[in-house]
């Protein structure tokens, strides 16, 4: 008896985190997992899986083939997608759409710690590529959407689900812009839920601030490029492409763009003030009420840097031909997220002015989408549910609008007519849980917690008059 207790207390500390959750959120990091371990990277990955894979749990729950609508265009099979509808009682009421992209940035198994394309739980985080973003919030969408099923829950307003491909790649097929244009009555909606919003934690993970996301800066690449005649690498000159791109590039990365404000800008760091406190709280404080030389104290932060002015940064660079050849052409990319208010040429010609060198040709290249409709309108209708619930959860963390520095999907849906939001009731650490670096990371409770809020936020803009 002794030995099959002693054996029984080895097997339960042996067991993972999760086996001491619900039985619903076992169920839920089940979809999680079979989410993150599908590769939906460009280069080696399918989102036509993927999405595949979530429609089979929406048929197993009860969704009729009519309300599935399965996409993809024959010039890119691995880059589909997923429409679904549980649909509404009142036929004058607009849908609510859920959107969220199913593809992930790539990731070298041989640069990480872990396998990214397997979820692993440790040290209370989920660890792997979409991790944070976004597959937790596509899996939580995807869990409501069976929930809703299983429950016989019978919405005012119908709620769609559009899973998409090619968020994360400028050049890639994308299938929220796709469906904006091509089956925009499927995904009509009043307004859509979206990534971009969430939660910031401190350094000890306490919450600080939940955000819902009503702007975002524009994503914009330019090309710097030099060519040259080249030579034989025994006969130097000083008129070398490298050196010009070289010293182009030193000239942007000591140039800071001004700061700038807006409303949504000023309304997030006046509520994050009296959070944060000390000389960093007072300095957002002083920013919300129209000091803009705070921002050089804020833009210590990379978070807050990255939402207080446009940025530019090379993420690529290539240059020669051989390795006893004078380079015949050097070229760089610069990834630019630009301030709303600013225009694609203003950024490029002060790009020009910067490198100051006629040999360096700066052009624009893989425009994304439009630019972005915004800031959203935040009505009551958009804004109480979220304050409401939070109040529950989280109490005495405030409810604030926020400007995201990353591009989202949402970009293609506003110029089609449908607001978007970013709400996730998802809380992040303050170094940005490794999105599109090294070691994804999300904490365990904040995916728990967020999949709970989504479920019940969506239920109450689905019920609304």
């Amino acid at each position: 008896m002794r030995i099959i207790l002693s054996a029984t207390l080895a097997a339960s500390i042996a067991l993972p985190a999760y086996a001491q959750t619900r039985p619903d959120q076992q169920r839920f990091r089940t979809l999680y997992k079979e989410l993150v371990e599908t590769n939906t990277s460009l280069s080696a990955g399918s989102c036509t899986l993927a999405a595949s894979r979530m429609a089979a749990h929406l048929k197993a729950a009860g969704y009729p083939d009519a309300d599935l609508h399965p996409f993809s265009v024959p010039d890119h099979p691995k880059e589909g997608g997923l429409v679904a509808i549980l649909p509404g009682s009142d036929p004058k009421a607009k849908a609510i759409l859920l959107l969220g992209h199913l593809d992930v940035v790539e990731a070298r198994r041989e640069d990480w710690t872990r396998d990214p394309f397997t979820l692993v739980e440790e040290n209370g985080y989920f660890y792997g590529r979409g991790t944070a973003d976004m597959k937790a919030q596509v899996a939580a969408w995807v869990d409501a959407m069976v929930r809703y099923k299983e429950e016989g829950f019978k919405p005012r307003r119908s709620i769609k689900m559009a899973l998409t491909c090619g968020e994360e790649t400028s050049t890639a097929f994308n299938g929220a812009g796709w469906l904006a244009t091509h089956e925009r009555a499927l995904i009509d909606a009043e307004f859509a839920l979206n990534e971009g919003g969430g939660g910031r934690l401190d350094a000890n993970g306490k919450p600080l601030i939940l955000t819902v996301q009503a702007a975002e800066k524009f994503p914009q690449n330019y090309q710097l490029e030099v060519t040259n005649p080249g030579g034989h690498s025994s006969r130097p000159t000083p008129n070398n492409a490298i050196y010009h791109l070289a010293g182009g590039l030193m000239k942007i990365s000591s140039y800071r763009f001004p700061f700038m404000a807006n409303d949504i800008t000023r309304a997030y760091f006046g509520k994050m003030g009296p959070q944060v406190g000390g000389e960093m709280g007072a300095a957002m404080t002083a920013f919300s009420k129209g000091n803009l030389s705070a921002a050089e104290k804020l833009s210590t932060d990379p978070s807050y840097n990255a939402f207080l002015h446009t940025t530019c940064i090379p993420t690529l660079l290539s240059a020669g031909h051989a390795n006893n050849a004078l380079p015949q052409r050097a070229d760089a990319n610069i990834n630019c997220r630009i301030f709303p208010g600013t225009s694609v040429e203003d950024v490029r010609a002060k790009l020009k002015e910067l490198v100051g060198d006629p040999e360096i040709k700066v052009t624009v290249s893989d425009t994304r989408s439009e630019v972005p409709k915004g800031p959203q309108p935040l009505t009551p209708a958009i804004f109480k549910p979220v304050e409401a619930l939070a109040a529950k959860m989280w109490p005495g963390v405030p409810v604030v609008p926020f400007m995201s520095a990353g591009a989202t999907d949402g970009a293609f849906l506003t110029p089609a007519g449908i607001p978007t939001y970013g709400v996730s009731g998802m809380f992040g650490d303050p170094d940005g849980n490794g999105a599109h670096g090294l070691n994804e990371r999300l904490r365990v409770k904040s995916v728990y917690d967020g999949r709970d809020f989504l479920y019940q936020v969506v239920k109450i803009y689905a019920q609304q008059k």
